[in-house]
């Protein structure tokens, strides 16, 4: 397609040639308010370059083509009072966590021709008004590494097909900074630490604790491999991999080598249906094991119980104990087949775990049985006594204890399951003007879709056609409907409530914010809080020490026991091995971090590791930035003062040098009077950085500016003190216009205080938290916002920089602190913070440097989440402290500590029913969590 050309040029060129020798720039522009001034820059433009060919110029955008360099064209448009800067792209290495972002985001800062669009750890979208400015340049000096993804600038006329997805990639930018990996915020340098990518696997096989630092140990020494965390009640592990190796063709073989079996997760949809299906046959498979091993065993037990002759005194009884023996190894070789295999493969890897107590336990009961059953003589009377109910028993009680557990943990991950479920199979696509039903995998990116009132969306877009109010209660935990129109963005998985919509996809399968969500949930729930390293540490050395113990109490009793020694060593041995329990160990705490990441994921509480779950539960200070945290973050006129101009007089000489400064407060003045006709030219125009802008207009030299600049450069203020006051009143900020040297108006503007934030504060006050508001707003509407909403203390007027600074200054107050932020200013100070909470409406940056982000923006949420984690925190200790109180009394006893002093030994069944209730208490423990409810 033929551009269209506003200039000719020398006819002795081809268009062929120039296309190949000319440079093609798309510049955005500011500062332009109406028709004249486009065409005084058109004109400007045509009469400075003669090479130049302008395709389109708007109030907003030129899109030139020229051979001269882009340093030649800035100019032109600086002289005439407008802004000139373009969009760049690249792609990011050697950042590793939010640490590592908010270093790059202050070298950046440093440059006010700068603005940053977006910035993670793989990526930076930039805005630069100097061409001189080597923004690659900025970013190696960093430590780091930029490359252009492509140039946005020097694009040639055919390379323009990128536009749809770039846009889409605008889109999708924001929400994907919200469930990027955790990252691990500490206070070394990274810029020698390469991006590493994330890989889940299911696991098969893992019984227990020792299991879980088995396959840990296996996948640690894979090279490559720089984390590796595994999830005993998920059956899952999350292996962080550096990208410069092939380590995720290992890890498999690695986890085989150990004895189990596993596979990489592809898609996390099917990956959860064949967990959930896994549990349903491991609970089926448990059940019909229980029946079995009950029958057979309970009788037997029943028969001892009531007196029953259970020693070998003849050959009858060889004969009817004979059969029962062959039953039993039946029974260990069907139903109890799979302690044995894993025994075997432990064995095999120099390792024991649960399945080998198992084994040992009831092996040795059956094996001893069966040789007084075929050799009796070798026997006294006394030892001639046959255990084969208990190997029945052992064997029956922790199929049911596996059974019942498994049936509990299909309930702990219900608010997964629940945003799994979220996504439609299907959609209705518009093709050729047709409405044609694809299923979800059969949808692309840029195409056209028909959303009907009552049905789900099935992916990320935004609405090009009609209205509706859509439901997003179950990804944010907000119950009011949101008003969607043309231009807004839907979320696959939200419910169109009325409506019917025309929507353009910008997010598909794994890259749509519900996947994501649900990825970052999975990440959460598969790590572990500082408290699990001493239930880990116990647990790599605990089924060894178990069976020292068991070995070392047969030997005390066989030598100085009483008669029948044989049988007294017997008994304690086997009941050694099977009352000793790591499953209750190694569900600990994974089922709770499950529960309560869940938990919070079901309030739009997203955690992005299980340390920040623990660490939050210390907190005892909780610091707010005040724009878009307690504040809506939309600032809006709330009263003008007038001192001689009338309000259209004044408008006429304030919107056009506002149009051209990006500064929210100049958005604000622009929106009060869009209605009015402000097309007037401004010369001259400076913008005052921080402070205000200045301009001719219409004769008149106008300034508009903060009340310290007005103050600095000695303007008297005296007469307009009492509309200051009333604006303290409002809250507001005081915006000073002079005119000629004279005071004419002070503009009030002020950012609404949110609904919810008073009761956020409330809230936390009753929970013992200390509350701050640090801001970099005036100290007399900081002080009117904390009094409304009772904030404890506020530190007002703190430059972006010096944020973080204060941050330390209260952890060495108060301890741990939570800083509660949303913008790139306040990212730095996020990282510094113990937890970092973003507003999910916040900026990329202060999303990707926090530890948690709250995808409402609602203050009520961060309390909700403190408790939640106390909650999970106190519920993690109860369950460790009950495993271990367990483990350090059951075992003693089953030893026959208790013997001296009463007479009493632990038999192997109760033993046996004694480990399946441990495990039952941990799991049904952890989902009392489900029932949490928040006090404030």
């Amino acid at each position: 397609m033929t551009l269209p050309l506003r200039q000719g040029l020398c006819c002795n060129l081809t268009p062929r040639f120039l296309r190949f020798m000319m440079h093609h720039y798309v510049l955005n522009l500011s500062g332009l308010s109406c028709s004249r001034c486009v065409n005084k820059l058109e004109a400007a433009l045509n009469e400075s370059l003669n090479d130049i060919i302008i395709h389109s110029i708007t109030t907003t955008q030129l899109e030139v083509s020229s051979t001269s360099p882009l340093a030649a064209i800035y100019p032109i448009i600086s002289q005439l009072g407008y802004t000139a800067s373009e969009t760049l792209h690249f792609s990011l290495t050697g950042l590793s966590c939010g640490k590592c972002v908010a270093k790059l985001t202050q070298q950046l800062e440093q440059y006010d021709e700068l603005s940053i669009i977006h910035l993670d750890k793989l990526s930076l979208i930039v805005s630069r008004s100097n061409p001189n400015i080597n923004i690659a340049d900025i970013v190696t000096h960093a430590g780091y590494k930029a490359t252009p993804h492509t140039d946005d600038t020097l694009r040639d006329h055919g390379d323009l097909q990128a536009d749809l997805a770039s846009t889409i990639e605008s889109k999708q930018s924001h929400d994907r900074a919200l469930t990027s990996p955790a990252p691990q915020i500490n206070t070394q340098d990274h810029t020698t630490i390469e991006n590493d990518r994330s890989v889940q696997l299911l696991i098969q096989g893992m019984t227990c604790a020792s299991c879980v630092s088995s396959v840990e140990q296996a996948l640690k020494q894979v090279d490559g491999v720089t984390h590796a965390s595994v999830n005993l009640a998920e059956q899952s592990a999350m292996i962080s991999i550096k990208n410069d190796k092939d380590a995720a063709a290992l890890l498999i073989p690695a986890i085989e080598e150990a004895g189990y079996q596993a596979e990489i997760v592809i898609d996390l949809s099917s990956s959860q249906a064949t967990q959930q299906q896994r549990l349903i046959d491991h609970q089926r498979h448990q059940k019909k094991n229980t029946i079995i091993a009950l029958s057979l065993g309970a009788p037997l037990m029943l028969w001892g119980v009531l007196g029953g002759n259970m020693i070998i005194r003849n050959p009858q009884d060889q004969v009817v104990w004979g059969v029962i023996g062959l039953a039993c190894l039946w029974l260990l070789a069907t139903v109890g087949r799979d302690f044995f295999v894993n025994a075997a493969k432990a064995l095999k890897h120099k390792r024991a775990t649960m399945d080998t107590l198992v084994a040992l336990g009831t092996g040795a009961a059956w094996f001893y049985s069966t040789l007084v059953v075929i050799k009796p003589d070798w026997f006294p009377i006394q030892s001639r006594h046959v255990y084969f109910e208990a190997s029945a028993m052992i064997i029956g009680l922790i199929s049911l204890g596996h059974f019942i557990e498994a049936k509990a943990k299909s309930r702990t991950n219900q608010s997964l399951q629940a945003l799994m479920t979220l996504q439609p199979q299907h959609a209705v696509a518009i093709i050729d003007g047709k409405d044609t039903v694809l299923s979800i995998a059969e949808i692309t990116l840029g195409m056209t879709l028909r959303i009907k009132p009552g049905e789900k969306i099935p992916v990320d877009a935004y609405v090009t056609q009609g209205e509706s109010y859509i439901d997003e209660s179950m990804l944010t935990g907000e119950p009011i409907a949101i008003s969607k129109q043309q231009g807004d963005t839907v979320s696959a998985g939200t419910l169109n409530r009325n409506g019917s919509l025309v929507v353009v996809t910008t997010g598909v399968g794994a890259d749509t914010k519900l996947s994501r969500i649900i990825t970052m949930v999975r990440q959460a729930q598969s790590s572990k809080p500082a408290i699990a390293k001493l239930a880990d540490s116990i647990s790599a050395v605990f089924v060894p020490v178990v069976v020292v113990i068991a070995l070392a109490s047969a030997m005390l009793w066989f030598f100085f026991g009483p008669e029948p020694q044989a049988s007294y060593m017997l008994v304690v041995a086997t009941t050694v091995l099977i009352i000793a329990c790591p499953c209750a160990l190694g569900l600990a705490t994974p089922l709770s971090i499950t529960v309560g990441v869940g938990k919070a994921a079901q309030a739009g509480i997203l955690i992005k590791d299980a340390d920040a779950l623990q660490k939050l539960s210390k907190v005892k200070a909780v610091v707010f930035d005040k724009t878009g945290t307690l504040t809506i973050g939309k600032p809006t006129v709330q009263r003008v003062f007038l001192f001689g101009l009338s309000e259209p007089e004044l408008a006429t000489l304030v919107v056009p040098l506002e149009h051209r400064s990006e500064h929210p407060l100049a958005k604000a003045v622009t929106q009060y009077w869009e209605r009015i006709d402000t097309a007037v030219d401004v010369e001259r125009f400076e913008n005052i950085q921080g402070k205000g802008v200045s301009g001719d207009i219409l004769g008149k030299s106008v300034l508009i500016a903060s009340l310290n600049h007005i103050q600095s450069i000695g303007i008297e203020t005296s007469s307009i003190k009492p509309a200051l006051k009333h604006s303290r009143r409002l809250a507001s900020t005081p915006v000073i216009v002079v005119v000629n040297g004279q005071i004419q108006a002070v503009i009030a503007i002020a950012d609404e205080i949110k609904p919810e934030a008073k009761q956020a504060i409330d809230a936390l006050t009753a929970n013992g938290i200390h509350t701050v508001m640090l801001t970099g707003d005036n100290q007399h509407v900081a002080n009117t916002v904390a009094e409304q909403i009772g904030v404890a203390q506020t530190i007002a007027e703190v430059l972006p920089d010096e944020k973080a600074n204060h941050i330390k200054q209260l952890k060495a107050q108060y301890g741990s602190v939570a800083m509660v932020g949303d913008g790139i200013n306040d990212a730095p100070a996020l990282a510094v913070a113990d937890v970092g909470i973003a507003m999910g409406s916040g900026s990329d940056v202060a999303i990707e440097s926090a530890s948690m982000t709250l995808l409402n923006s609602n203050p009520n949420a961060i309390n909700y989440a403190i408790e939640l984690s106390r909650a999970t925190v106190k519920n993690i200790k109860q369950n460790l402290f009950g495993a271990f109180v367990y483990n350090s009394l059951g075992i003693p006893i089953a030893a026959g500590a208790l013997y001296p002093l009463f007479g009493f030994l632990l038999s192997p069944v109760f033993a046996g029913a004694a480990m399946a209730l441990s495990s039952i208490t941990v799991v049904t423990n952890a989902n009392r969590l489900r029932r949490f409810k928040s006090k404030h």
